[in-house]
């Protein structure tokens, strides 16, 4: 049982705590009280700019990032499970910063059980991906890591329905597009465990798409818009990338971002990409 008087207390308490372990804990111990009914989603202290950190790994720009080699090699390996141990660390924050910075007592209980449960989950990934880079003899923290992902909710930190079109409709469903293609090559490499964890990641992250495509419309709709007129303008103000191709559509399809939804965002190129 946790001490948080609150849902959204116990979700800046794990946005405050670095250690990526403890982190982890209590974000379970905050979500097994809010399934028993022992929390209420209350009020909380706003949400730190950015979560807490443990020293390593050390951040940088993307920029900075040494290239990632492919291929089976075990560092290769290695670098790749870090990288993604990097990436679910920051989308399990981001779930918790979605509930303390957004989460309104006029939204409804479902609202923070898909959110309490996208939360939990990314958690759990970052934990297996932990588990299987202590198989090879390494630990979350030995390599550095881009510093790029919490841009994204920087840049939302003000608007509910950017934060719901950029972290689950761009940034995750991006990831749908990448990960068959690394369990396939862990599988080549002979690595199976290695690519089962993805594949675990693989499906829950449809729902999780699913889960931001769902309450995307339900806000849209709250709002008097309409999400596929929104989500491009939304996306084009607050996203400095670019949605790249290839698109896996049939996982797309799966998580409920049909073609038309994305299609007119792909490749876009914009202004300042275009003067350098």
């Amino acid at each position: 049982m946790s001490s948080a008087e609150s849902l959204r207390a116990g979700a800046v308490a794990v946005l405050t705590t670095a250690a990526p372990a403890d982190k982890i804990a209590l974000g379970r111990e905050i979500a097994a009280d809010w399934r028993a009914g022992r929390l209420p989603i209350g009020a909380g202290p706003m949400p730190p700019p950015r979560p807490a950190r443990p020293a390593r790994p050390a951040l940088r720009p993307p920029r900075d990032m040494p290239k990632r080699r492919s291929g089976g090699a075990v560092e290769s390996r290695v670098a790749l499970l870090h990288a993604l141990a990097h990436i679910e660390l920051n989308a399990l924050d981001l779930a918790w910063d979605l509930i303390a910075r957004f989460g309104t007592a006029d939204l409804p209980a479902g609202f923070f059980d898909d959110w309490v449960g996208v939360a939990d989950e990314e958690a759990g990934h970052h934990a297996l991906l932990a588990r299987r880079l202590a198989d090879f003899g390494a630990a979350f923290g030995d390599l550095p890591a881009h510093d790029g992902l919490w841009q994204a909710a920087e840049a939302t930190a003000g608007d509910f329905l950017a934060r719901l079109a950029v972290v689950p409709l761009v940034l995750e469903a991006r990831g749908l597009d990448v990960t068959p293609g690394m369990i396939a090559s862990l599988d080549k490499a002979g690595d199976g465990a290695s690519a089962e964890v993805l594949r675990i990641i693989y499906r829950d992250e449809i729902g999780h798409v699913a889960i931001g495509r769902r309450w995307f419309d339900a806000i849209c709709r709250a709002r008097g818009l309409a999400p596929g007129a929104a989500f491009p303008e939304l996306v084009r103000r607050h996203f400095k990338g670019v949605l790249k191709r290839p698109f896996n559509t049939e996982g797309r399809d799966l998580a409920g971002l049909p073609a038309g939804f994305y299609e007119g965002l792909a490749d876009l190129e914009r202004p300042e990409q275009r003067s350098r």
